[in-house]
C-alpha cells in the first residue's frame, strides 16, 4: 500500500495552467510576483487591444503550447474519472479506500479504451 504524504502542504505550486477565463493582467502579475510559472492563453480581444495600443501595449505573454496540451489531456482524464459516481461524490471516509475507488475506475476506463 502506498504511503500518503504527511506534513505541512506546500503553499506555492511550481506552475499553474489555466484556460482563457483566467487570462487577465491581475492574474498574471500576481503569479509572476509569487514566482509561479504559468500557462494561460491570451484572449483574442486582449490581443487585439494590445496590438491597437501599438508600442505602449507591451509584448504578448509567453505561452507554451506543449504544456497547455498536457493540461488539456489531464483535464479530460479527470472528467472521465468523474463519470463514476463514487469518484465524483467522494463518499469514502478513508483516503486509502478512495484511492482504491479511483484506481478501480481508472482500470475500467483503461480496459474500455
Amino acid at each position: 500500500m502506498p504511503r500518503l504524504a504527511t506534513g505541512r502542504p506546500r503553499t506555492t505550486p511550481d506552475s499553474v495552467s489555466a484556460d482563457k477565463g483566467y487570462s487577465n493582467r491581475r492574474t498574471r502579475v500576481y503569479l509572476r510576483g509569487r514566482g509561479i510559472r504559468h500557462v494561460i492563453p491570451e484572449k483574442a480581444d486582449q490581443a487585439a487591444g494590445r496590438l491597437r495600443r501599438g508600442s505602449t501595449g507591451g509584448r504578448p505573454p509567453g505561452f507554451d503550447k506543449e504544456r497547455y496540451a498536457k493540461r488539456n489531456t489531464v483535464e479530460r482524464a479527470i472528467n472521465k474519472l468523474k463519470q463514476f459516481r463514487a469518484v465524483a461524490t467522494r463518499y469514502d471516509k478513508r483516503a486509502y479506500v478512495y484511492l482504491g475507488t479511483v484506481t478501480a475506475a481508472a482500470l475500467v476506463i483503461w480496459l474500455r479504451s
